[in-house]
């Protein structure tokens, strides 16, 4: 399985994600939507950096389950309920992507919406990964 990250030249310069990735062979893994749940199914950290790391260690965590890793991403949509504070927050929201995750982005999207399922969730992510045989 490989997977290529695409930039091409005449795209704005991709920060924090590729333009496109083009994964061959192997598994897909579809990831459902995480939020900052606990084990106990209830949203931990009261700020958009706090939950989004939470969120994210939840989708690594079922991305590991199902024998894959971080670098084995090729879509993530991250869902906010205020695309200004996603924005205000950016570099903090990177800093705790790269901790997590790694500098090999995958194709990304941020989408801004109303509310997500519990009222007090400020950011989900979902996506899908490709993993090897």
């Amino acid at each position: 399985m490989s997977i290529e990250r695409v930039n091409p030249p005449g795209l704005s310069p991709a920060t924090g994600f590729s333009h496109a990735v083009v994964a061959t062979g192997g598994r897909v893994v579809f990831l459902a939507g995480q939020t900052a749940l606990d084990a106990d199914g209830k949203i931990v950290g009261g700020t958009l950096p706090e939950q989004f790391a939470r969120a994210l260690a939840n989708l690594l965590a079922a991305l590991r389950a199902a024998g894959g890793t971080a670098s084995d991403l090729a879509r993530v949509t991250v869902h906010v309920t205020d695309v200004a504070a996603y924005r205000d927050h950016a570099a903090e929201l990177g800093a705790i992507w790269r901790e997590s995750a790694g500098r090999d982005y995958p194709a990304m999207a941020v989408v801004g919406i109303v509310r997500l399922w519990d009222e007090q969730a400020l950011v989900e992510l979902d996506g899908f990964a490709v993993l090897d045989g």
